[in-house]
């Protein structure tokens, strides 16, 4: 039983791995950690169309890494788990390590 626990835990981390795997999602969130954004910001943030950044955020927003607020005809994002933004170091000192000779 434990084993079938860890396997459906594992899964749920995949899909935020999953919602990471896009640099246009990791710049929504570089973006997102200084503040909440509308979607168009985003949009011009990233150059991509707004119904694309929606599809993305919705990704992001699935994995619970942000959050949203319709206010009127503009919707507000935010970031709800900011320690996501530690996975950045992480990376970063992979990267390092995999560049040492």
């Amino acid at each position: 039983m434990a084993n079938k626990r860890s396997v459906t835990q594992f899964k749920a981390q995949a899909q935020v791995f999953k919602a990471l795997a896009h640099p246009g999602r990791l710049l929504m969130l570089d973006e997102l950690s200084r503040g909440e954004r509308c979607v168009c910001e985003l949009a011009a943030l990233v150059g991509s169309e707004m119904p694309t950044i929606s599809r993305h955020l919705s990704v992001l927003r699935n994995a619970g890494i942000v959050d949203d607020d319709k206010r009127g005809a503009q919707v507000f994002y935010r970031l709800v788990t900011p320690c996501v933004m530690n996975f950045f170091q992480c990376v970063a000192s992979v990267r390092e390590q995999k560049a040492k000779p």
